[in-house]
């Protein structure tokens, strides 16, 4: 081969090797600091990126690679989790705590490094370690590649809203709290919007969220739930909002007066604006949808939709319309409003639902007991632990990352791989409980070989109460393709299964006294967590953990870790 045949071949390796011209890489810095916050008349010390609260908005387009660096300067542990991006072969900067890392410690450093591929649209990222995600946590926006409109006419501006907790007291000692009684933490002061109550809350009127728009214009809200503990119905008076996307996969549009958003999921909605200026103003408000036994806080927040114009009377002076949210528990409206999410199934967006299964998995979901430990009083049933299973088994949190120990084939000890595909004991899950509630609690895996298509129905049981359970899963996007109320019938409900449109996310609420089905393709080789969004780090948060083993190719393996991956 000649010189400029050597030069070809070694320029064809070399464009192989880079990133799209397209494509640009984002840096930030996260500086994890305390910082004072005050919120209804109450200041406290808390933990924040850069001060901020909530952190600062990440930004970057479909292809891009992000550089996001973490220093921690607090006394807390820390890691970081970029919610529903897929992270593909980027295990190591997925984030959860002692799952694909170990936390970020005092006085260190951790990069994130990772590329967004073959997705847009609004994500969030949080601390994943105990109760940190209440204070710590912000946006992650990512726009098509350049040149790519939307689905949708463009709107006029784009604003994130982010649903959130304020407490008054320490997050860190509530969670301690209910670890060593077993018991549900204490519930939030507050909700917030974009980290503040609003005027419904007292001594809170100046910590308002206000939304100021203009006549005739279409604008696009990037709506995040933050929350720790509460899935919430969300709606703006007197105005109609079009549902354009849900975690991030565009979906058939459809109008909704209301939505309901589970923790950790995203919607993006449209709001077109009355086109002269009204006289008034709106409530934009927010409160729970509940099912369970345990306390909530049943407070409504509220920010304002103000009109902007030229001739503007005084904003005090105009009505302020308040819009009718469901009821508490309006499990109706919740299962019309879910039924109606559909992907747009087109040949620019596709659904690539699994068709033929290789893995049928049955999971049932809920609340047991541990026993209480030696020499402590403890808050549940007959002086027990309240404690969350998947199949009867409790996570139990190792002490090193799960990742670490497989990818240098140190597991032994670590974990086992032996997740169980069904429930050892069978009984009627949604009717009368079983007299035993006692969880087994360990770390075990369910491992599945690289591209198994995978089947997974999830059922709510009935022990010590049904209630929604809104589930995440790390590393993947899944399909959800069935779901209803009772037991799950083999039998007879997957002939009702939609194999055509079903809706794309990364998490999911599994119905009280009811069960959903999900299809996914393991295509993402690492260990990555599946929990409930609900207190994650408590013994009430339904976990277990996944591990994708690698493919044949060399583009279907797990890389190295970096080289300052976190040591515990």
């Amino acid at each position: 081969m000649g010189a400029i045949g050597l030069f070809l071949v070694s320029l064809m390796i070399a464009s192989c090797l880079l990133p799209s011209v397209s494509a640009a890489t984002r840096h930030y810095k996260f500086e994890i600091k305390m910082q004072n916050v005050t919120r209804l008349c109450h200041t406290k010390s808390m933990v924040t990126v850069n001060g901020q609260f909530p952190g600062p908005k990440v930004v970057a387009r479909e292809g891009d690679r992000l550089e996001i660096e973490v220093v921690n300067h607090v006394q807390n542990n820390i890691s970081i989790h970029w919610h529903g991006i897929r992270q593909l072969r980027s295990g190591w900067a997925d984030g959860p705590a002692y799952i694909t890392q170990c936390p970020i410690q005092t006085g260190q450093s951790y990069v994130y490094n990772f590329t967004i591929i073959g997705q847009r649209g609004t994500f969030w990222w949080h601390a994943h370690i105990s109760w940190l995600r209440s204070t710590v946590y912000g946006p992650i926006i990512i726009l098509p590649k350049k040149n790519t409109p939307y689905p949708f006419a463009k709107p006029y501006k784009e604003v994130p809203i982010i649903f959130g907790e304020w407490f008054n007291a320490d997050t860190e000692a509530i969670i301690s709290q209910a670890l060593q009684t077993g018991g549900g933490p204490n519930v939030s002061d507050a909700y917030t919007i974009n980290g503040l109550p609003g005027p419904l809350y007292n001594c809170s009127a100046k910590d308002t969220f206000k939304l100021k728009v203009k006549p005739g214009k279409t604008y696009l809200l990037r709506l995040i739930n933050a929350a720790l503990n509460d899935e919430l119905f969300f709606s703006i008076a007197n105005h109609t909002l079009q549902v354009i996307d849900a975690d991030g996969v565009y979906v058939k549009p459809f109008e909704t007066d209301t939505l309901i958003i589970t923790p950790g999921q995203t919607h993006n909605v449209l709001l077109k604006t009355k086109p002269q200026f009204p006289n008034a103003t709106f409530y934009m408000t927010a409160r729970p949808y509940v099912t369970g036994p345990g306390t909530f806080d049943n407070s409504t927040v509220a920010g304002i939709l103000e009109y902007e114009s030229k001739s503007t009377p005084h904003l005090k002076n105009l009505p302020l319309f308040k819009p009718l949210l469901p009821a508490l528990n309006d499990t109706t409206f919740v299962t019309n409003f879910t039924s109606r999410l559909r992907s747009l199934a087109t040949p620019q967006f596709p659904v690539n639902v699994p068709l033929n299964v290789d893995r049928h998995l049955f999971f049932t979901v809920g609340l047991g007991t541990s026993p209480c430990d030696q020499n402590k009083t403890c808050q549940g049933p007959n002086g027990t632990k309240f404690s969350a299973s998947v199949n009867n088994v409790s996570f139990v949190q190792p002490t090193t990352a799960l990742l670490q120990s497989h990818f240098f084939g140190q597991s032994k000890g670590v974990y086992k791989p032996d997740f169980p595909y069904s429930p050892l004991n069978w009984f009627n899950y949604t009717e009368n409980p079983p007299n035993n509630t006692l969880v087994k609690n360990d770390t075990k895996i369910m491992v599945l070989p690289y591209n198994t298509s995978v089947e997974l129905v999830m059922q709510d049981t009935n022990i010590l109460g049904a209630e929604s359970h809104p589930l995440h899963l790390h590393g993947f996007n899944f399909f959800v393709v069935g779901q209803g109320f009772g037991n799950f019938d083999r039998n007879k409900d997957p002939a009702n299964f939609n194999l055509v449109d079903p809706i794309e996310r990364n998490t999911v609420g599994v119905p009280s006294g009811g069960w959903v089905a999900i299809r996914f393709l393991a295509d993402n080789p690492g260990v990555w967590f599946m929990h409930c969004h609900l207190e994650i780090h408590t013994s009430w948060g339904l976990k277990m953990a996944w591990l994708v083993l690698d493919g044949k190719l060399t583009n279907q393996k797990l890389p190295p870790p970096p080289k300052d991956l976190p040591k515990c």
